[in-house]
């Protein structure tokens, strides 16, 4: 059985993370994933979705398996307690691969690492980009300079 494991901050569900999803479950038999905890985002704004709303809508999916909050502090604390086969990061996630690759080996995680790609279909593929169609549309003041 092939477990794979796909992170993420999975703000506002959209058709991106649908593919991004779809396409790790293809890579094994089990999907867990691991959704970041508000107190561990720094690369990027706090989502908008609390992060117990975000593991809710996420476990809601049919193609998820497993999902759970991620562990604060230490990331590869839950990698080790699932032992994936695989582990997948989206298009736009900041990691470096081989440098993620390495810390996995030196805490004896077997785990190999994939990227998916983006998402090229119709429709919204960033959280970001529906908040700003948000504010456009709903939002008499706003201008996109304001969202930056």
């Amino acid at each position: 059985m092939v477990r794979v494991v796909a992170t993420g901050t999975f703000d506002i569900l959209h058709p991106g993370h649908i593919y991004y999803l779809d396409e790790s479950k293809k890579l094994g038999d089990e999907l867990f994933v691991i959704i970041a905890r508000d107190e561990n985002i720094k690369h990027k704004p706090k989502p908008v979705m609390p992060e117990d709303q975000r593991l809710f809508m996420v476990q809601s999916l049919k193609v998820v398996d497993n999902a759970r909050l991620g562990a604060i502090g230490d990331m590869l604390k839950p990698i080790e307690e699932i032992a994936p086969d695989i582990i997948t990061i989206g298009f736009n996630q900041y990691f470096d691969i081989e440098n993620l690759q390495n810390r996995l080996d030196s805490r004896g995680i077997k785990a190999k690492v994939m990227k998916i790609s983006g998402f090229d279909g119709e429709g919204f593929s960033s959280s970001r980009v529906i908040m700003q169609q948000i504010l456009k549309k709903r939002c008499h003041d706003f201008t996109s300079e304001e969202s930056e």
